[in-house]
């Protein structure tokens, strides 16, 4: 993800993003069932506003390709 949009919470463009991403499972919570892998788990992404603190989370390109076929989630 090269260019992230402004920040939804104060339209700030100060945005910092994580660059290697953090586990979405193992020994924390599985926050993303059913998008990693045999021994593998889906990663986050963090961004922040560095002008408000929002956080906002972005998933890598192999968990997002899994999602339409996963049955742990739904099109809303």
């Amino acid at each position: 993800m090269d260019k992230l949009s402004a920040c939804p919470n104060c339209n700030g463009n100060n945005i910092y993003m994580n660059k290697k991403g953090v586990s979405a499972g193992g020994f924390a919570a599985d926050y993303l069932p059913g998008l990693g892998g045999f021994m593998y788990h889906a990663s986050l992404y963090p961004a922040i506003c560095a002008d408000c603190g929002h956080v906002r989370f972005f998933i890598d390109e192999d968990a997002k390709s899994k999602l339409e076929s996963s049955p742990e989630w739904e099109k809303r």
